[in-house]
């Protein structure tokens, strides 16, 4: 009979290998669109759309899952969400059409919801003080972003795009058998079955909700627009090919993934605004750098026009980037700490529609990114974009949060005073 403990550990290291699954179809055409961009001819904008596309399936259908997460349990909600995706992960490599590309990229990005369904999952199976862990090593589960960088570049150029969709189809295949063999299910991790749809909803009315969505638009979906982007970017601006272009947006990814953990520990040990709070400005800082475009300045002097030059080179830039992948990392976990400490009887639910919200910024910000790309012909336009995203976050962060500690504070010293 296997212990509680035992069992446990096995939801987080099955749920963490198939999340990280997931991930890597869900980011999919991070890769292959490049290929698919060349040979369908199309401009930024559209292939903003194409790369987003699956996140927005994953993104909506989020908030559903982790309803029926709490409802019926993650074990069975997960491995259905898994056998759904392995026909239309197949069919991309049949599509013709850009619509085509676009009707399979919305049924494969359901694939993106088994986050919800897993978070919730694996907390209930720990106690409140390592709940942050366990959904930090879950969350490493995010490195799938990175793993398709490396491993479908090398198909693509060995074999075809094709053949990454018919790959990926037999690994989610294989991948949702061995989750169904070594993961299981606690009854008294569901809620209540005279729980109503409504009474679930209910938390759509509190403010914080919307806050923590906020924050998660930023640290995950900010790190799903760039994990998309970036190997575009890379071929751009510094006319990489396509195997190195990935290799190097691999930099960005691999933190965004692996430090989750480490996040979830912090945020035990210091508490989710804390930690929410340094993320927020160590990324602000970062953006701030990658912000400045590639500028020529021509000065007149006494001996003549002087040509100047400023901008990232690909070392500085990468370095800059791993540096964000980091906080990004951090920041998906204690945003997360921040549910798991507030919400713990709704963690499905509450974690559906911040990871929705979540979803939505990846979906979302590709399409602006590519939008003022064609719009400004500059492409750090992308991350002036996301600089002002944060600044927003920063300052609602301040007044909700660490100026009524303040006024608290000194109220507290002016009783103080008083009474002496």
């Amino acid at each position: 009979m296997a212990t509680q403990q035992y069992k446990a550990w096995s939801v987080v290291t099955a749920s963490t290998l198939a999340f990280t699954v997931c991930f890597m179809i869900w980011m999919m055409f991070a890769v292959i669109g490049i290929p698919i961009k060349e040979t369908l001819g199309l401009n930024e904008t559209q292939f903003g759309i194409l790369i987003a596309t699956p996140v927005l399936t994953g993104s909506l259908i989020r908030l559903p899952l982790g309803m029926w997460t709490d409802k019926f349990g993650g074990r069975i909600v997960f491995f259905i969400l898994m056998l759904s995706t392995v026909i239309p992960i197949y069919l991309i490599s049949r599509c013709t059409e850009y619509w085509q590309f676009l009707v399979t990229g919305l049924f494969v990005g359901v694939a993106g919801g088994s986050f919800t369904v897993g978070i919730s999952y694996c907390a209930r199976w720990f106690p409140k003080n390592r709940q942050g862990l366990a959904m930090g090593i879950f969350g490493a589960g995010n490195t799938g972003a990175a793993v398709t960088k490396l491993v479908a570049p090398l198909i693509v150029v060995g074999f075809g795009w094709a053949m990454v969709p018919q790959i990926y189809a037999v690994l989610m295949l294989v991948t949702a058998i061995l989750f169904w063999v070594f993961t299981f299910s606690d009854p008294a991790h569901k809620v209540g079955k005279t729980i109503t749809i409504g009474e679930q909803l209910a938390v759509l009315k509190d403010p914080k909700v919307w806050k923590y969505s906020q924050y998660y638009s930023i640290v995950f979906g900010g790190y799903v627009a760039l994990a998309l982007w970036m190997t575009k970017y890379y071929i751009g601006e510094y006319g990489f090919d396509l195997k190195t272009a990935a290799l190097m947006a691999a930099a960005f990814s691999i933190p965004g993934g692996l430090l989750r953990a480490v996040g979830g520990h912090f945020s035990d040990k210091f508490g989710a605004h804390t930690v929410t709070w340094w993320v927020l400005w160590v990324s602000l800082i970062c953006l701030f750098f990658l912000s400045y475009p590639q500028t020529q300045v021509s000065i007149v002097t006494i001996k003549g026009p002087q040509t100047f030059h400023f901008g990232l080179n690909v070392t500085m830039f990468t370095v800059i980037m791993f540096t964000m992948g980091i906080a990004f990392a951090i920041g998906k976990a204690s945003v997360f700490k921040y549910i798991a400490d507030e919400y713990p009887h709704n963690i499905g639910v509450i974690s559906g529609v911040v990871g929705m919200a979540g979803g939505l910024g990846g979906f979302i910000l590709p399409i602006m990114f590519g939008a003022l790309l064609d719009l400004t012909g500059v492409r750090t336009s992308a991350f002036m974009l996301m600089f002002g995203i944060i600044w927003v976050s920063l300052i609602w962060m301040y007044w909700t949060e660490v100026r009524p500690v303040k006024i608290a504070r000194h109220h507290e010293r002016q009783t103080a005073k008083q009474a002496v």
